[in-house]
């Protein structure tokens, strides 16, 4: 359950990243449609929703949410080096 936590906090913030009207522009090189910028704005949170759930039923209520938040930071750290470097090519 850690490691399905883990991966889903990976996918999470491309999704949040993306659906922001500013990274579309950067990173694909036009909009999306509002529909599908909410659609990924909602699976980003849905996400990082359940990767909470996996990392509690996995470690526990007592490290569970620190797993977490130590995830979301990485995580964050990783995606926006990530959408730095492919803004930066383009």
């Amino acid at each position: 359950m850690v490691l399905l936590g883990s991966v889903l906090i990976l996918l999470a913030w491309p999704l949040l990243i993306l659906s922001m009207a500013k990274h579309q522009e950067q990173i694909i090189g036009r909009l999306l449609p509002a529909r599908q910028a909410r659609a990924l704005r909602a699976t980003g949170w849905l996400a990082l929703a359940a990767s909470l759930g996996c990392l509690v039923s996995g470690i526990g209520w007592e490290q569970g949410p620190v797993f977490w938040t130590a995830g979301l930071m990485l995580g964050g750290i990783v995606s926006a080096l990530a959408a730095a470097g492919l803004t930066k090519h383009r």
